[in-house]
């Protein structure tokens, strides 16, 4: 084996990293290596941000032609979305954010087959557990006339969530695979399938929900077929593409033998995610939160902590710059906002009225989501996880039940108790991000890879 081969195999040892404590790990990066990265980063935040939006808009875009069917259809299909989307669609995408801490920093510290096995983990993973929520999804008629929705809703919900039960196992597939681009940087690919999707599935959406007689359940077939259009696009780059030949990797055990390792990642990124709010806007900000997480996880695995420094705070300020404007153009176009999801005058003066706290969501949000793809970089998830459990069940939901319930300040009083969850979780993201050492960070991130250990003093602190 060649000294370069070592080089490449081998963590780097306490010399390199004294070497990039000495760099300035602990000034104020140049303005030349600031900008810099944040040109990095809007060459990945700017395609993703379309990825995601293109994947959330295949739900939005089903709902808006549903709702034009009548308040009941339009109600129905709003729960049966919501529902799928806490307990499955959601908890799916936080469970294979994990991969941007395994496979960011593997990529980085350029152990390029471990992408591969650890994406067929993941992919394998979750549609194992497609199959209890599937088992729930059968039910959902019966859980909602429980809680004392109403029958005739509970029915339509019902019906619509079961017709999404394909999509679930679409979306277990295409979320690992999208991490796997992710990590790489190759995000052109992603672009051009998600984008492809759209504008394949809002002409099936329409003949679905309005030719085919299938009415509101022609919205949730829609969505199930291109998600699995998309997963099959990115499946078939992924096998045949010469981009992705140095980390294809054969199946073999190592894909069940890695199932621990992506749990125990997966559990917490999943927490951290669902807790967050889940939205078309909040599609920006993760976006800027999937770049910096794939910025900073492979300066981390390359062990370069200053750069993984400098990443975070470009990714900061794209954020700010974002929800400047996102937020201006909300409130300014407060008023005509409600028709595109009905005609009813009732929802739309409650979207009006609404608006002001939309605005402050998506500043929190757009804070969060960036401070917590920082997070799901350094492979902390677990303590973002405790952040969200504390931030929304101790402060947040005992607010919004107090203002909804006792005040009776109703939706405007959840809205305003998540809000208060939301701006004590960025708080402490904020805190813990300040105080992390980058060096440690480094550190960690090499023992994981080349040693297969798992963090348990994560250095936080200096």
């Amino acid at each position: 084996m060649t000294n370069m081969e070592e080089g490449l195999l081998l963590p780097k040892g306490k010399d390199q990293l004294e070497q990039g404590k000495g760099s300035g790990s602990t000034s104020i990066p140049t303005w030349f290596s600031f900008f810099e990265e944040v040109k990095k980063l809007g060459c990945i935040a700017g395609p993703m941000v379309a990825v995601i939006l293109s994947q959330y808009l295949l739900q939005i875009v089903s709902m808006m032609m549903v709702g034009h069917l009548g308040e009941v259809a339009l109600s129905s299909t709003a729960i049966a979305i919501s529902l799928a989307g806490v307990t499955g669609f959601s908890l799916f995408l936080g469970m294979a954010s994990a991969l941007e801490t395994l496979c960011g920093q593997a990529y980085g510290a350029k152990q390029y087959q471990k992408l591969g096995l650890q994406t067929y983990t993941a992919i394998f993973s979750l549609n194992l557990v497609c199959l209890p929520i599937s088992f729930i999804w059968f039910y959902v008629e019966d859980l909602l006339i429980f809680m004392g929705q109403d029958p005739a809703i509970s029915h339509e919900a019902g019906k619509f969530t079961i017709w999404l039960i394909p999509a679930l196992f679409a979306y277990a597939t295409l979320q690992p695979l999208i991490r796997y681009f992710q990590t790489q940087s190759l995000v052109i690919p992603m672009f051009i399938s998600s984008c492809a999707t759209l504008l394949f599935h809002i002409p099936l959406c329409w003949v679905l929900v309005f030719k085919s007689g299938l009415g509101n359940l022609g919205g949730a077939l829609a969505i199930s077929i291109s998600y699995w259009v998309n997963a099959i696009i990115l499946g078939a780059y992924m096998k045949f593409s010469s981009a992705c030949s140095k980390t294809r990797a054969p199946i073999s055990m190592e894909v069940f033998r890695g199932t621990g390792e992506f749990f125990s990642f997966a559990v917490p990124s999943a927490v951290m995610i669902c807790l967050q709010t889940i939205s078309t806007l909040y599609a920006i900000p993760y976006g800027f939160g999937a770049a910096a997480s794939t910025r900073v996880s492979n300066e981390l695995g390359a062990g370069n902590p200053e750069g993984a420094r400098i990443a975070t705070c470009a990714a900061m300020f794209l954020a700010v710059t974002e929800t400047t404007i996102v937020t201006t153009t909300l409130f300014c176009c407060r008023h005509v906002f409600g028709y595109l999801f009905s005609n009813e005058e009732e929802v739309i003066d409650y979207v009006r009225t609404m608006a002001p706290l939309a605005c402050l969501s998506v500043l929190l949000d757009s804070l969060q989501g960036v401070l917590s793809g920082v997070a799901r970089g350094c492979g902390w998830q677990h303590i973002g996880a405790y952040i969200n459990l504390g931030a929304f069940y101790l402060c947040g939901i005992p607010v919004a039940a107090t203002l909804a319930f006792l005040v009776q300040l109703r939706g405007r009083g959840l809205w305003i108790g998540i809000q208060v969850g939301a701006f004590v979780q960025t708080t402490l993201l904020a805190f813990v991000t300040t105080c992390t050492n980058w060096e440690t960070q480094a550190s960690k991130a090499r023992e994981r890879i080349f040693e297969g250990s798992s963090p348990v003093n994560n250095g936080l602190c200096h």
